[in-house]
């Protein structure tokens, strides 16, 4: 479920750079107060951002430890695996 801050990306496709220098140019127009708004809402959005992401990963960790698809031991032992691949 989506958190409050990220419930209006709805993006299909990257904007161009025109767009985005359009929207900065909007932030830019508008006063102090408002500015420090959006400010602090990107930057929630990406923290919420960033966290889905380490999630995912993290449930990715656990399924390849479940499946068998981790390996441990020492350093030594990472080297010599990789040195073989």
């Amino acid at each position: 479920m989506p958190s409050k801050y990220c419930q209006y990306i709805t993006y299909k496709a990257m904007p161009t750079s025109t767009q985005v220098n359009d929207i900065l140019q909007a932030i830019s127009d508008l006063n102090f107060e408002d500015q420090s708004f959006i400010a602090e809402i990107l930057t929630k959005r990406m923290i919420e951002l960033r966290r889905n992401q380490i999630a995912s990963r993290s449930s990715e960790a656990e399924d390849n430890y479940r499946l068998g698809n981790v390996h441990t031991g020492t350093v030594e032992d990472l080297m010599m695996y990789s040195s073989n691949d």
